[in-house]
């Protein structure tokens, strides 16, 4: 006679979003894990928990389409419970239990104790960077804080996120080592803003202390900087980016826009002059610096004349790196007061026209980059190629370094030299140096 057997709960975690929603399905992960459950990310499972994003329009509507695209799967039977959290649930909780009530439970931003609850597990607080990362081995995220104190008037993170609120170093550190320890060579640094951390545990803009704690983590050799928003800016962290080797000449900062009036509508707590200012300075200081910006257009009132200041500019500034959003109106932000005066397709017409002035600005200095060498670490194999980086490229939004694998054997996760051969705009080809 055959026993019916007991059926083993595997919790399926799939990820929307940021750099900091994947660095929070690690630790959940991580965290159910410890406690002896079966969790994996976005592979097939009976449970599944959705970590979704709602920062802007196209976000939310991936967000709610994963979310009934999986009630449809429980509809199905091919899955038992959904569990659902981060930013778009921490915002819209009320109306999404009512729109699409076949999800079992719905979980804000900060609810990881209740979410592992629902799950089986316990929160455990001695695990200090403990958590099962899903980039390749070689890099990971580190979030040195949590939440926002800016008042940007576009943006929603505040209402998901809550206030600015910085990890210690010395628990930065520890979660350093234990990656280092598990191969991670390059670790990105993110946060709403990187700029603000420390102020609240110390009284001062801290970033450049900590940053002189993870270089002395042995087994990193890279150490990346994202989102730091441009107002206060801690200029002796470009004093350690100058003189210490592990941390990579590129930094990520958020600029907006660039004409006074919109900067001011936006609240973003500085001007056209400023900001100029302040991206010469970054180049006088670090000359091989590469600077990725994001720039939104179609602002509540933005004119003709404000784009043609945003393009003159980004044609004169010759970012290395540029992104460009179409405003997404989002409520309870005090923009949405405004009226969203500036139609979709001059929107998305004018992010096009940013574009294409980058396109052609990247092809440009990718071209001088044909004939030297740089250090490239190897992230993946894919087709013919293995892809690579250079210290002036973040994984998923920079330039990637081909080199021909039908050619050359390279160890994913290794560091190797390169010649570039030929660029394209957002491509650069290489072969290693023998």
């Amino acid at each position: 006679m055959r026993t019916k057997s007991i059926k083993q709960n595997k919790i399926n975690v799939i990820t929307l979003g940021c750099s900091k929603n994947v660095y929070d399905s690690e630790v959940l992960m991580g965290q159910l894990k410890a406690n002896g459950k079966e969790v994996v990310h976005e592979k097939e499972g009976n449970i599944i928990v959705i970590n979704t994003c709602g920062f802007i329009d196209n976000a939310k509507e991936e967000s709610v389409n994963t979310i009934l695209e999986y009630v449809d799967k429980k509809e199905q039977g091919l899955v038992d419970k959904i569990f659902v959290t981060g930013c778009l649930s921490e915002r819209y909780k009320p109306d999404l239990q009512k729109e699409i009530p076949d999800v079992d439970q719905y979980f804000g931003t900060t609810e990881l104790p209740s979410l592992l609850k629902a799950l089986g597990a316990d929160y455990k607080h001695e695990l200090i960077g403990e958590r099962i990362t899903t980039t390749p081995k070689n890099y990971a995220y580190l979030k040195i804080a949590e939440g926002c104190d800016r008042p940007c008037s576009f943006c929603a993170i505040p209402l998901m996120r809550g206030k600015h609120v910085s990890q210690p170093i010395e628990n930065l550190v520890i979660e350093a080592k234990k990656l280092a320890q598990n191969g991670v060579k390059e670790l990105i640094l993110i946060a709403q803003d990187l700029t603000y951390y420390g102020l609240d545990l110390y009284k001062k803009r801290n970033l450049a202390e900590l940053l002189e704690n993870l270089v002395q983590v042995e087994g990193i050799e890279w150490i990346r900087l994202h989102y730091a928003f441009p107002t206060g800016f801690p200029m002796d962290v470009l004093e350690l980016m100058k003189r210490e080797p592990k941390i990579c000449n590129y930094l990520d900062i958020p600029l907006q826009h660039i004409s006074d009036s919109i900067l001011k509508s936006m609240k973003r707590g500085t001007t056209y002059q400023k900001t100029t200012q302040l991206i010469n300075d970054f180049r006088a200081l670090v000359p091989e610096m590469a600077i990725r910006t994001t720039l939104i257009v179609g602002y509540p009132g933005e004119t003709e004349e404000d784009f043609n200041i945003l393009k003159d500019w980004v044609t004169k500034m010759r970012f290395e790196r540029l992104g460009c959003f179409t405003y997404s109106h989002e409520e309870n932000t005090t923009a949405f007061e405004l009226e969203d005066n500036v139609p979709q397709e001059v929107k998305q017409a004018r992010a096009n026209e940013i574009m294409e002035i980058q396109a052609q600005i990247s092809w440009e200095l990718n071209q001088e980059k044909i004939g030297h060498i740089y250090k490239c670490i190897i992230d993946r194999k894919e087709g013919n190629y293995f892809i690579g980086r250079t210290e002036y490229d973040s994984p998923d939004v920079d330039n990637e370094v081909l080199i021909d694998a039908t050619k050359y054997y390279l160890k994913t996760g290794s560091f190797v030299d390169v010649k570039i051969t030929e660029a394209t705009e957002f491509d650069l080809y290489a072969q290693p140096i023998e």
